[in-house]
């Protein structure tokens, strides 16, 4: 692929500032032969379908709130997309509106992550990308953006952002504050064997106490017998699986006293069908939760998985003891 990797924000007050940056980044791709997508509002989408006119029928239009759904998946499937048409060489060209309201501020910062994430895990695939930012959103949503993107567009001019932040080092830093401790009612397990099939069985009734839905309590079993096996086999003992309850969410925890030194991104980016042994079973579990946070130092890692569940678990007492 000749063409490097652009990854634009377009900030705008008005449905005019989007079309000013939109519309050639659209047709500039349509003329190109690119494979060309919109993904915005579905307002959005008859705004651009009637100023493009002929020209409408080059663009894919999808819904932003189905698009940006899940983190980890939305990286993955942009990433194949974007690999499949750099080897048909053609050119994936993406105008996003990412989802930022009724977020909560962890999904807000995963997202925050992934764009920044974007400019290592695209930099080889040739993609273009321009994401709209309504200033309307809230301040740090749209500073964040600056951070996150090497250029900001207007119209036809692109500017260099120069709060660029090189994407590990914004990753970095988003994993620099400690995570708040463990509820002092969560449910502990100290894990001295290797015991998954009870490990397992632990999680399982845990977990039918809430309103966690079957599969995605499937998905967390993966997920908790993924992190154990790594703090089993790369960690340091003591090793502790615990289990509480927060508004919306179920979280799972498991800490060891290992360190994890290499700079690998923790999982962060998809890996290779071929060389990426070590790291597929974080990029996983990334998949299988809503969110994984992480946390490594002298002091030992700690490895927190959140799933989503309807609020009233909460209410929900979690521990019968």
């Amino acid at each position: 692929m000749s063409q490097a990797f652009s990854h634009r924000v377009l900030p705008y007050d008005r449905a005019d500032d989007l079309l000013d940056g939109a519309l050639p980044f659209l047709r500039e791709g349509i003329e190109g032969g690119d494979r060309v997508l919109a993904v915005t509002t579905l307002a959005m989408h008859m705004l651009l379908r009637d100023t493009l006119g002929a020209d409408a029928a080059g663009v894919e239009f999808f819904e932003s709130d189905k698009w940006y759904a899940h983190p980890a998946r939305y990286l993955a499937d942009t990433l194949a997309l974007a690999e499949t048409a750099a080897w048909q060489k053609r050119r994936l060209r993406v105008l996003g509106e990412p989802t930022w309201a009724r977020r909560g501020r962890l999904e807000l910062l995963e997202w925050q992550r992934v764009e920044a994430i974007t400019n290592a895990a695209f930099a080889d695939t040739g993609a273009a990308m321009l994401c709209a930012y309504s200033r309307s959103l809230p301040a740090g949503v749209v500073a964040a953006s600056r951070q996150t993107h090497p250029e900001t567009a207007r119209g036809r001019t692109t500017l260099a952002n120069p709060g660029y932040q090189e994407p590990w080092a914004y990753n970095a830093r988003l994993d620099a504050a400690p995570l708040p401790p463990a509820p002092d009612d969560s449910l502990d397990l100290d894990i001295e064997v290797a015991d998954l099939y009870w490990i397992r069985a632990y999680v399982t009734d845990f977990a039918r106490r809430t309103p966690l839905p079957e599969d995605d309590l499937q998905r967390l079993l993966v997920a908790v017998t993924e992190v154990v096996t790594n703090a089993l086999r790369h960690g340091r003992p003591p090793i502790t699986l615990r289990l509480w309850l927060e508004p919306g969410e179920l979280v799972c925890e498991v800490t060891d006293h290992g360190h994890w030194t290499e700079r690998t991104g923790f999982g962060l980016i998809p890996p290779k069908p071929v060389g990426g042994a070590g790291r597929f079973g974080l990029w996983a579990v990334r998949l299988l939760c809503s969110i994984v946070q992480i946390r490594t130092g002298r002091d030992g890692t700690t490895v927190r998985l959140r799933l989503q569940v309807p609020a009233v678990a909460a209410q929900l007492p979690v521990n019968s003891a």
